[in-house]
């Protein structure tokens, strides 16, 4: 894979199942070098596999689909032309039995993914409400001044927060024109992830809205009346006492007596959630008990910002396990989980029918096919084949110097060795690499670089242990993990370890920086991408500084400077190339700047590559030509170096 191939790999959405369960619709979107944008298109494919899969629609960028409950209709969002690098998604609804696609809203700011009502005619769905005056096309330098008055104001890869508040609408998509939408919530509050309950006379949504919403992590699911009336709080995490929770998704059981969504137990400040595990969780709709966690703390972690679809026998969920990503059947009992789907693959994307569910599943050799579950037999609908042919990732465990097993990968060059090496670190910490198809990797490798990755203490994957086993101590024993990981790929042969490079971007970063500076030795160069270099800068300029420089090194700021990579700047003497984006508000800029000025000062070779009007998702979805150039500058670095 070279760098320009990343116009050959393909995102698919959650799919979209017709009521009947004859046809699929899943959006298809894929990088578009000439445009130096993302193009995106819905597909249909009947689910019996008796077709291939054929364009539905052609707009420039149509995503997130979903079938009226009668079937009739099918609503997605639509960026409509190519105004600009801004074009904004708007509600779209299309006839399935034939005809054009039809707007159903115009906000300034763009649409959230639809849900419908029921009855198929109304839909929910969340949208940003700007104050007056802002946002309002290219004057935005010459707006007023923000006055900040709060912890939680911006966010990384959106922007503000404060002057534009995400709100509930309700739309009535039946007439046409279509009827204006009627805004439900009102207030100075964050509102996420909003369902129907089955009958249409309830909506469930997501929000914080006590006094300490802005010191904390709380979160709460919502009811109310699909006008915005009666109000309640479901899970009350605050008020009562109970499980201070941070939710992510909601979902009606199909009787409409519970409601199931995924949300992280906090810690007892309601800041804490690193390495903790995303976990199923139930309560009832009238509000009659506490919330109550259905999937097993310790073991299941459930994907970020995966959905969850309810059938009469429970949730069926997405749960990480060891570099795979798995379909889990959750009984509403909180007994053992059935397991679905597994095997060396993750499932991206959930759908459902009485009779079939249908899956998006990527894997070592695709980005994402759709998948058939019927009467227990899995069949394969889709083959959107990539132009590329990936190279197969080799398994490998390894043990750290305490005994501890380290899990992870080799992928290598086609060519034979030895070949130099590349350890790769991936951010979060609580995060994973694992079983699908990473361009990193491929990039790499197919430049001849063997490239090792994998999962140490601190990723998710492998039981909530494991991933709070370095809150506190960030550095050493992850650093431990990872040479023992190193040293377990170069003893499988063909690799030559006096050749080794090392890269890793936002808390991988972190640890590039701390393993030039402590096990220099091991590296002849190195590439650090969007990194915390200092805990104690990132703990006041970070989008999420003020609760997660605590809830990873500590409570107390005096043992930051010693777990901060920029203390030990003086101990760097391999070369290394120093990779952020000008607006990163996840790992600002100045962590970069302040590293690069005391390697420079040093003495060291240090270059710095600064990439414009882009945040901290540069690598996953910044401009499709930034994506190419930074590829082609690492290329450059490691050829220099290795």
């Amino acid at each position: 894979m070279k760098p320009a191939d990343i116009a050959f790999l393909h995102a698919l959405s959650k799919p979209a199942v017709a009521p009947d369960g004859r046809f699929a619709v899943v959006a298809v979107t894929r990088p578009d070098l000439d445009s130096d944008d993302y193009r995106g298109h819905l597909w249909i494919v009947p689910t019996d596999g008796s077709a291939p899969p054929r364009p539905l629609t052609t707009g420039w960028r149509d995503t997130a689909p979903v079938y009226s409950p009668d079937g009739a209709w099918l609503a997605f969002l639509r960026a409509s032309d190519r105004d600009g690098a801004d074009a904004k998604p708007q509600l779209y609804v299309m006839p399935t039995d034939g005809g054009e696609p039809r707007r159903v809203t115009d906000h300034p700011l763009g649409a959230g993914a639809p849900r419908w009502n029921p009855d198929s005619r109304r839909i929910a769905y969340i949208a940003r409400v700007p104050e007056k005056g802002r946002y309002a096309g290219s004057r935005a330098g010459a707006e007023p001044p923000r006055r900040i008055t709060t912890l939680q104001y911006r966010e990384d890869n959106l922007g503000f927060l404060i002057d534009r508040r995400s709100h509930v609408f309700v739309v009535d998509s039946s007439s046409e024109p279509a009827a204006e939408p009627v805004q439900v919530t009102s207030g100075d509050f964050e509102h996420t992830a909003v369902a129907w309950s089955p009958h249409g006379q309830h909506l469930a949504f997501v929000s914080a809205r006590d006094d300490a919403r802005d010191t904390n992590l709380v979160t709460d699911v919502w009811l109310c009346a699909p006008d915005g009336s009666q109000p309640r709080s479901l899970t009350r995490g605050r008020p009562a006492g109970g499980p201070m929770l941070s939710i992510d998704e909601v979902s009606f059981t199909p009787d409409g007596a519970s409601v199931c969504f995924v949300a992280v137990e906090l810690g007892a400040d309601g800041r804490e959630m690193s390495g903790r595990n995303s976990g199923l969780w139930s309560v009832p709709a009238d509000g009659s008990m506490p919330p109550r966690r259905l999937s097993d703390a310790q073991a299941v972690h459930l994907v970020p910002g995966g959905t969850i679809e309810t059938t009469q026998d429970g949730a069926l969920v997405a749960a990480e396990r060891r570099g795979a990503v798995e379909l889990l059947l959750v009984p509403y009992d909180g007994g053992e989980p059935d397991t679905l789907m597994s095997g060396q693959r993750q499932v991206e994307g959930i759908a459902r029918t009485e009779s079939i569910v249908v899956v998006a599943v990527a894997g070592p050799g695709t980005c994402g096919e759709l998948i058939v579950l019927a009467d227990g037999t899995e069949r394969p609908i889709t083959s959107f084949a990539a132009v590329i042919s990936p190279l197969p990732p080799a398994e490998i465990t390894a043990t750290a110097p305490d005994g501890y097993e380290v899990h992870g990968w080799i992928v290598r060059p086609p060519a034979a060795g030895p070949h130099p090496v590349l350890l790769m670190i991936h951010g979060g910490p609580f995060t994973q690499y694992g079983w699908r198809l990473f361009d990193e990797a491929q990039v790499y490798a197919d430049a001849g670089y063997a490239v090792v990755m994998g999962n140490p203490r601190g990723s998710s994957g492998y039981g909530q242990a494991h991933g709070t086993a370095i809150i506190g101590d960030a550095a050493r024993t992850a650093a431990g993990d990872l040479l023992a990981l190193l040293d377990a790929a170069l003893a499988t042969g063909g690799l030559d370890g006096s050749r080794a490079g090392v890269l890793g971007g936002s808390y991988g970063g972190y640890m590039t920086t701390w393993l030039a500076a402590h096990h220099g030795g091991r590296f002849k160069a190195a590439v650090s991408e969007r990194a915390v270099n200092a805990v104690d800068s990132f703990h006041g300029s970070s989008d999420v500084g003020w609760f997660f420089a605590a809830a990873l090194w500590g409570p107390d700021p005096a043992s930051w400077a010693a777990q901060s990579p920029l203390t030990y700047a003086g101990q760097i003497s391999i070369p290394m190339l120093i990779i952020h984006s000008e607006h990163d508000w996840r790992c600002p800029i100045e962590q970069a700047q302040r590293l690069f000025v005391a390697l420079k000062l040093s003495g060291n070779p240090a270059e710095m590559l600064l990439f414009p009007d882009e945040g901290h998702e540069l690598t996953r979805s910044g401009r499709p030509s930034h994506r190419a150039a930074r590829f082609e500058a690492i290329l450059d670095w490691w050829s220099r170096h290795l």
